[in-house]
């Protein structure tokens, strides 16, 4: 099994060539692989089964990005985190990280690794507290629609869809930084992990899910682009 780390070490030790061969030999083997991250709390981790294998399709039909087809499990705590430059975090309710698993997601982040959280509508209050664990220092931030993750594959100067309705809010992508990277995605009212989801799940309109579609495979692009620091 390929390890996310292993490229991140290589990319910092020996420049640019390598972290693009690295890159493109992974990519090619079915080396990277997306996961889900796996939490305590009580909240449902598990929400959206069929979410994260239909944007690894997506990413692979339209994007040729050769990616793994199994989609890992991953636990806050554990350091199987670092294989994974890419990991989405979603559910309906509370979220728990101890001090020990803070530190562990903060250095994932620190070291080159992206988190993306889907509010699947309930857990906003929670995520907000606990990510103030894991990067203290950092504010929530708007992502502006000139961010390059907007554009890494698609470019989506509209923003994110506005998958369901929830509080009938506007939707929101929210950002964490670090030294001017950015670390994590949260998009808020908009709900990309039920837009991935098989459509007799929720049915909605194949625009929606096609752009919900095309923003995963930018943060999944923008992700692998900067665990291997090409952004």
């Amino acid at each position: 099994m390929f390890r996310f780390r292993q490229v991140f070490i290589k990319a910092a030790v020996f420049g640019f060539f390598l972290a693009t061969e690295a890159q493109e030999v992974a990519a090619q083997n079915g080396f990277y692989q997306l996961a889900v991250l796996k939490y305590r709390g009580g909240g449902d981790w598990y929400a959206n089964p069929t979410a994260v294998p239909n944007l690894r399709a997506f990413c692979n039909d339209e994007l040729a990005m050769g990616l793994g087809e199994e989609v890992a499990t991953v636990e806050v705590g554990s350091p199987d985190l670092f294989d994974y430059p890419w990991i989405h975090m979603t559910g309906h309710g509370n979220v728990v990280f101890s001090a020990s698993e803070a530190q562990n997601l903060r250095g994932y982040l620190e070291a080159g690794g992206f988190l993306h959280i889907s509010d699947n509508y309930g857990m906003d209050p929670y995520v907000r507290r606990e990510m103030a664990k894991v990067l203290p220092d950092a504010d929530w931030l708007e992502v502006p629609w000139s961010h390059p993750v907007f554009h890494a594959a698609y470019d989506l100067d509209q923003g994110l869809p506005k998958v369901h309705e929830h509080d009938d809010l506007p939707p929101q992508g929210l950002g964490l930084f670090q030294q001017g990277r950015l670390v994590v995605f949260y998009d808020y009212e908009s709900d990309l992990g039920d837009g991935w989801e098989d459509y007799q799940v929720h049915r909605d309109p194949e625009e929606i899910r096609q752009w919900a579609l095309q923003m995963g495979a930018n943060l999944v692009t923008h992700a692998f682009r900067g665990a291997v620091g090409l952004n």
